[in-house]
């Protein structure tokens, strides 16, 4: 496999109550709700139509994310802790605004999320989880299945910028991004493709 036969596709979980309200959501534990579940299921078609080559498919431990794979009809599903959300630590739970109030223009890559991750342990992570895909990208196409603020981080990598700058894009629940080569460089293929289910 080369150039753009080699693809990371990143997947989101589908929604949550605590996306919904904006609330950080790291270490806990929530369910989809009936839209997320939705969202989920409708992914499935927006992978098969990659027609991925025996990819290898590797999900948060979180159950909003393994939950949200085996909904979209992914087989062969192993977890990984690397993959689990920025840990927000004093701050989950928290919206924005209300963090805000205690720390004036706060953004989790603009700054520090107290008792929890560091940008730069963060980036860390993130580079050893492109690292490892890397490796397998030599065979095979590679699938993760995992959370925003981390797949952003992922995507910033990936290209090769500071993780900060994940505050470019954006990834809803859900949505499907491809990244691969060209001529040797790393690239976005497609970015933030969202399945279509009923509206609200």
């Amino acid at each position: 496999m080369t150039g753009t036969d080699r693809r990371l596709v990143l997947l989101r979980h589908g929604e949550t109550e605590w996306a919904r309200l904006g609330r950080h959501t790291s270490t806990t534990d929530v369910p989809l709700t009936e839209r997320g579940a939705e969202q989920a299921r409708a992914a499935g078609a927006l992978v098969s139509s990659l027609e991925l080559r025996d990819p290898l498919v590797v999900s948060s431990p979180r159950q909003r994310a393994h939950v949200t794979a085996t909904l979209a009809g992914l087989v062969g599903v192993q977890q990984w802790d690397a993959l689990a959300e920025w840990d927000y630590g004093e701050l989950e739970g928290l919206t924005t605004p209300e963090i805000r109030r205690q720390i004036p223009h706060w953004t989790v890559w603009t700054h520090p999320c107290p008792g929890g991750e560091t940008q730069d342990m963060v980036s860390s992570r993130a580079d050893m989880v492109l690292g490892t895909c890397e490796a397998t990208l030599a065979d095979r196409d590679v699938l993760l299945v995992g959370h925003g603020h981390f797949s952003r981080a992922l995507i910033a990598r990936w290209i090769e910028l500071p993780v900060s700058e994940g505050r470019r894009v954006t990834l809803a629940p859900a949505g499907l991004t491809v990244l691969s080569y060209e001529h040797g460089f790393r690239t976005i293929v497609t970015h933030n493709v969202t399945p279509e289910v009923g509206t609200e």
